[in-house]
């Protein structure tokens, strides 16, 4: 068994044009492993191709060209068992509203073929908070029961690796940290997660590893933290006694001010120190009231590599 949960190589997506119109490539040979065990983040900006790769990975879109392994299944030469291995919770809100949660939650298992005895419906609508909700229907449901549904639906046959589309997209700060706490406690058990969201600080803050696709294309893959270290840039946030109206430069150092009346100091943490920018300040006569230095996060990073999409 190979210790990916999921192995892309060479994965390209050509869609036929219409009318006339010139065909498109979604994917364009994208190699991307994803440990197993992990909480991954795949991130892009719209019409990056994200969506037709997670599509691939469940099933629902046919490639043109590559290989995609799911727990160590060929897709091409075992269909079923690398469907079983992966659940996916999808961004669109794709419920029947006329099944209860729970009559939703044993038709998906059925679909997956996973015998009654071994069915486990009603631990999953206690996990996502819908037990009282077990025999409403569907569209009696809010948006956000709805989206709690939709990932016990992703969970019903127990899958070795959960996809979750925009999870968080349009809910509110409760239902966020609900979902979180449930997925960090899967992953804690074992379980892989791959997380599309546009909400960076959540891939931050969740994701071990990212990477980060642009026009079809893989422009970053990393751990996390290796992302964050790529930007080397710094800013020193001076709060000055009084308003100061002419700003104080040196080579390598760039300032300006901020609405707050607080003087931002950028520059390069390799070519200038703090104490560089500090003696700027102070050969200035700017007397500090108030100091602070700020890193680049991982929206700087994704800006950075995403930049002109």
């Amino acid at each position: 068994m190979t210790q990916d949960a999921i192995c892309i190589e060479a994965l390209r997506k050509t869609y036929s044009g219409k009318r006339g119109q010139p065909q498109k490539q979604a994917l364009k040979g994208i190699d991307l492993t994803v440990p197993r065990g992990s909480v991954f983040g795949l991130l892009g900006p719209n019409g990056a191709g994200k969506s037709t790769l997670i599509n691939i990975l469940a099933g629902l879109v046919r490639k043109t060209e590559g290989k995609v392994t799911i727990w160590g299944f060929d897709q091409d030469a075992n269909p079923r068992q690398s469907r079983a291995a992966i659940g996916v919770m999808p961004q669109e809100l794709n419920l029947d509203p006329f099944f209860t949660p729970r009559g939703a939650l044993e038709v998906q298992a059925g679909l997956y073929g996973v015998p009654r005895k071994d069915r486990w419906s009603d631990e999953i609508l206690s996990m996502v908070g819908l037990s009282d909700k077990a025999h409403a229907y569907a569209r009696t449901l809010s948006g956000g029961m709805r989206r709690r549904l939709l990932l016990g639906k992703a969970l019903v046959h127990r899958p070795n690796i959960l996809v979750l589309d925009e999870p968080t997209a349009g809910v509110d700060i409760e239902l966020r940290q609900m979902l979180w706490s449930n997925i960090r406690k899967l992953n804690e058990q074992g379980m892989t997660i791959i997380l599309t969201t546009h909400y960076l600080e959540e891939a931050e803050e969740m994701c071990d590893e990212i990477a980060i696709i642009n026009h079809g294309e893989l422009v970053a893959r990393d751990s996390t933290a290796n992302l964050l270290g790529r930007l080397d840039a710094k800013a020193m946030v001076v709060m000055p006694d009084q308003p100061v109206s002419d700003l104080p430069t040196a080579p390598g150092i760039a300032s300006e001010h901020r609405g707050d009346g607080s003087i931002v100091f950028r520059y390069q943490g390799g070519a200038t120190t703090a104490e560089q920018v500090l003696a700027l300040v102070w050969t200035a006569g700017i007397t500090i009231r108030d100091v602070k230095t700020e890193q680049a996060d991982l929206e700087d990073v994704f800006l950075s590599l995403t930049a002109g999409s």
